[in-house]
Parts: structure tokens; sequence; C-alpha cells
């Protein structure tokens, strides 16, 4: 392919392109873009004509790493009841997977603090059993903004599956399909929409995650694309977290496959218009060239300039299913969040599962943060929350402290290359039974049934922010659910 021309445009920067000159990039671009990127992107012309596969230096590279591939073989062979728990699950995925993958999806921002806190805050949560309680009955399903769901647990929009496993995000959601978990579609899956939702089972949910290009063009596309899927994908969720890219060590540090791949890819493959303007890319933050992770280039052409005054008023000329705000962190945003009901259907607390500002706060604060100073949030919209989860008891915590819908985005991504979907299967059937436990012990029959009463968040209350609260009731803490 002739991409000179290209270059320019291309969303990651053009060092991306440059990696592969004189070399097949071939593997690493088909695992990080949808089938059809490059007819959609570049000119019939660019088309210059067929490499011999024989004579690639990969081909000679793969031919001395037929032990490898059969440890990896092996490793996913192995029976899926041997693994118990979500820490089983990853040991697995990480003896499989490429080290590329495996740095992506590990790495976090700086010194991983926010990644290892948003796990420990729930070890410091303990559960209020009570007894003589009839736990015959226990039904996990609920609703998440207005649609059935088996589970509370939901998936979170997670780049890049195919990384893990051919069946990439389709993978994913034949999974989901089984228990009947929400699916938010990445903005940069390594699958088209169409392809992951094609074989979903009857009364199966997605979700659309969104980041608002600088090119408002191609966002614009991308909704008019989803909402041709609109049986299948119910709502749209536009991620706040990342206005510019984190610094994710891991992953640069082994100049992973971002070196050479720069993905929007379902944004790159949406638009009508091949060609970006020069002139709005320009005011878009650009991957640094000596900084070569995954993480950092996926974020090529993302708008840094989304406010509560234009953003929302755009969106809604758009799309007219539910929105979900993904990466509120504070409770002043939960509460702007409320106001603008019913537009905004829900909120997702998340620090990026630690991958953008490391020391953030564990999502769990903020969730107590909004019990303390706005708890007529939960009257209003939709709490959701990711992050850290490692167990069915941190889902049920959260449950029990207000939140509607618990997300899972690496457990899915290590399910899926440790196994592929039955190994995405395997770690919701592990969350499924583990919730099911819980809720029987505490003695609770159906998920609307959980409460703060089962639970008891001491420990945490000297970690929470207990400053001004930026907001303008001034008896609003004598309301506070705390």
């Amino acid at each position: 392919m002739y991409v000179t021309d290209f270059l320019e445009h291309h969303p990651g920067g053009s060092r991306a392109i440059l990696q592969f000159a004189g070399r097949d990039g071939t593997k690493d671009f088909d695992v990080a873009h949808p089938p059809g990127t490059l007819e959609w992107s570049l000119k019939p012309e660019a088309k210059l004509g067929r490499i011999d596969p024989s004579k690639t230096l990969e081909v000679a590279l793969d031919q001395t790493s037929s032990g490898q591939d059969d440890a990896v073989d092996q490793a996913q062979a192995a029976p899926l009841d041997g693994l118990l728990n979500l820490d089983d699950v990853e040991e697995r995925a990480t003896r499989v997977v490429s080290k590329k993958a495996w740095a992506y999806y590990f790495s976090a921002a700086d010194d991983l603090v926010s990644k290892r806190l948003n796990s420990e805050a729930y070890r410091s949560i303990l559960l209020r059993p009570r007894v003589f309680v009839d736990c015959e009955r226990c039904d996990t399903s609920t609703t998440l903004a207005g649609s059935h769901v088996g589970l509370p647990v939901y998936i979170s929009p997670a780049a890049m599956a195919r990384l893990a496993h051919p069946t990439g995000e389709a993978g994913i959601a034949r999974a989901c399909g089984k228990y009947g978990a929400l699916q938010l579609i990445s903005n940069n899956a390594s699958m088209t929409p169409e392809d992951i939702v094609r074989d979903a089972v009857s009364g199966q949910v997605f979700g659309w995650q969104l980041y608002v290009q600088v090119d408002r063009r191609k966002s614009e596309d991308m909704l008019a694309r989803i909402k041709r899927l609109a049986d299948k994908i119910k709502l749209v969720c536009v991620t706040l977290d990342a206005p510019a890219p984190g610094k994710r060590e891991h992953d640069e540090r082994l100049h992973s496959v971002g070196a050479h791949l720069p993905v929007t890819a379902a944004v790159a493959t949406a638009s009508a218009s091949a060609a970006s303007d020069t002139d709005a890319k320009a005011k878009a933050p650009q991957p640094s060239a000596n900084w070569g992770g995954l993480g950092r280039h996926l974020y090529g052409g993302t708008s840094p300039t989304l406010t509560w005054q234009n953003t929302l008023p755009w969106l809604a000329q758009h799309t007219d299913v539910p929105v979900v705000l993904k990466g509120i962190q504070t409770h002043e945003d939960a509460y702007i969040a409320s106001l603008h009901a019913p537009q905004v259907k829900a909120i997702i607390l998340s620090n990026h599962g630690g991958r953008m500002l490391d020391t953030s706060p564990p999502p769990i604060h903020t969730l107590l943060e909004i019990r303390k100073y706005c708890p007529e949030v939960f009257d209003r919209i939709e709490v959701w929350i990711d992050g850290g989860i490692r167990r069915g008891t941190d889902v049920v915590k959260a449950l029990c402290l207000g939140a509607r819908g618990v997300g899972i985005g690496r457990a899915a991504l290590w399910g899926l290359g440790a196994a592929g979907p039955a190994g995405v299967e395997r770690t919701l059937e592990i969350l499924k039974a583990e919730i099911e436990t819980c809720m029987r012990l505490l003695g609770a029959q159906t998920i609307a049934e959980l409460g703060p009463q089962f639970v008891n968040w001491r420990a945490l209350e000297q970690q929470i922010y207990d400053g001004p609260s930026g907001l303008p009731s001034p008896d609003r803490t004598l309301r506070a659910r705390l």
C-alpha cells in the first residue's frame, strides 16, 4: 500500500507508520484495525500489489518460535475449571499473550498507585451478614440505563481485544450473551461495531464508547453509524477522563505495538471523509515522537476541548439514546452531571483503571463522596462504577453503597487472552457465583435489597475528601447518606 500521502492525516501521527518502513507490518496492523480500514481510508490507486509472504523477515522469525507457540497452546488448552478466581485467569493469560499485549493491558500511569488503590480500597470495606433469612432464591438481574441485564456486572470499554485473541471484541460479546451482561464497546475496538454485535443473542445489550474527535465530522459519522445499530447498541458512553494521554511506562518501555500502531480503529473507519481537517488536527495533543506505547498513540485526534456547556448540546443533535458520562472522579462533577438529566442517564465513576492520572482517587472513594456531599445524585441519575474489581464481594460492596452497575475491563481481556471466549465466560461465571454466594450469606435475595446496612466502611472515612463541598446548598451535609 502507498501511504505517503496519508502520513499527515494518520490519527496517531506519521511516526507510527514510518516505523514499518522497509518491512511487513501486517500482523501488528491486523490485530488493531477492523477489516476494511485500508479500503475506507485510502484511495484505490494506493494499492500497489501483493507481497510474497514467504520472503518476509517475519516468516523466518516465526519459524524459530515453535517451542513458545507449543507452550501457549498447552496453556490455552488447560481445563478452565482450574481457574478459581480472577487472579488465576490473569496469571494464565500472562503466560499466553504476547509481551506487547501484556504491556498494554497491564500498564497504568506512572507508579501504578491508583491502579493498586482501586483494588485495595475494597479490602477496607467489611460486610455485615444477617442470619435467619431465607436465601434459597438469589436473583442477580437488574436494569442498566433502562435495559434489562442478567448481571450487575458490565464490560467496561477496553481497547484492542484482538491483541489477546483473534475473536476480539466479538469473543467478549459471545460470553456476555450467555450471561446477559452489558458490553460497552471501545471507541478503539479492533473490530467494527457491526462485526461485534452481529451474532448477539435476543435481548443482548451493548453500549458504544465515544472519544469525541477534534474533527467533529468523524464523531458525527460514527454516531450516525451507531444509530443504525440501535436495536442492539442502546446507549452512548462519552469518556471524559482522557483529554490527554497518561504516561504508562510498562507500555512505553517495551515500545509496545503503539510504537508502530496508533489505532483509533473504529473512529478511523467511521468517517465518510477520508482526510482529516489539518487545522483542526493541529489543535489536538499529538503523541510524542519519543514515547511509543500503544496507550499514548490511541488518543491521537481526541478533542481536549469538551465542556458541559458545548459538548452535551452538540451530542443531543446527533443521538437520542441514553447518554452515560464516564470518568467522573469528584462529587462536584457527579452533581453537575445530575443536573443534565434526563439527557444524561448515568455516570461512571472511574479513573480509567489508573491509566491516566496517577494518585487520582479510587472510584469507590468517589462513590462515598457522593453519599457524603450530594446524595440526591442517586435519585436523579444512575451511578455506575469500575476499577479494581477482583471479587464478587467487591461488586456487592459497590452495589450496597449505591452503585447501579459495576464494570470490569482488564478482567475481560485477561479472560479472552487465557482461553478466548470461553475464558471470558469463565470470568463472568466466577463473578456471578461469588456475587450469589455473597448475597446469600448477607441475607439478600435480589439486587434491590442490597443497601448500606450490609457494609461497614468506617476504615475508609479518613481517606475520603473532607474539604468544602463546592455545591450551592449550605445544609447539604445534614442530608448526607453516611
